[in-house]
């Protein structure tokens, strides 16, 4: 038996021209694309521009120590001037001092670069404690039994505001000092003379 196999019809190759008018047709949209309008490029740069932020925040993560220790530290610190809060972190006794210090650190620096405030001006508006994972661990007990060991992590929240500056308070009118202008006690007050006057002697009841 004969068999014949169809051939299949090759595809027809694009003429040259049809090629270069694509190309050309294409060349042409993307120049087209890339031109902007000189009035329209000024209103997007204004659009794109960072707007001015009051405060700043930074958050630290997998602090290895509780909640509750942390909230310690972060209560110690809140709405004090970002330099005595520093000053707080360096010279505290708990251990997680140092991380909530480079928290805070991180805040500032966040807030002097990305938002332009002045660090001189910044108070600790909020500093707030989550919770984050916990490791679970086992201990052998007595009588083959296991207890749990539960190893919590922490994540501190601190946001730093720029507080305005408080006016200096007014010095306070001392007070009159007595004899200061070559006036006598009973002169400046009255009812000391009164009383004086009316007290009697007592040489005066030993005569009666």
């Amino acid at each position: 038996m004969v068999r014949f196999f169809g051939r299949k019809d090759k595809a027809k190759e694009p003429s040259p021209d049809k090629a270069q008018d694509k190309a050309e047709a294409k060349s042409q949209d993307k120049a087209q694309e890339r031109v902007k309008t000189p009035e329209a490029a000024p209103a997007r740069a204004d659009a794109l521009q960072p707007r001015a932020a009051e405060s700043a925040k930074s958050v630290g993560r997998l602090l290895r120590v509780s909640p509750q220790k942390l909230n310690l530290v972060a209560r110690s610190i809140r709405g004090l001037k970002v330099e005595k809060a520093l000053n707080q972190l360096q010279f505290s006794s708990r251990r997680i001092a140092g991380a909530a210090r480079k928290v805070l650190e991180s805040a500032i620096a966040n807030a002097e670069n990305n938002h332009a405030l002045n660090i001189d001006d910044l108070v600790v508006a909020e500093a707030y404690v989550g919770k984050n994972m916990v490791l679970r661990r086992w201990r052998p007990r007595a009588r083959g039994r296991a207890a749990p060991i539960r190893k919590p992590f922490s994540q501190l929240t601190i946001i730093v505001k720029e507080a305005p500056a408080e006016d200096e308070p007014k010095a306070k009118s001392g007070k009159r000092k007595a004899g200061a202008a070559g006036e006598s006690p009973s002169a400046q007050s009255p009812t000391a003379g009164a009383l004086t006057a009316s007290a009697p002697t007592a040489g005066g009841e030993g005569k009666g």
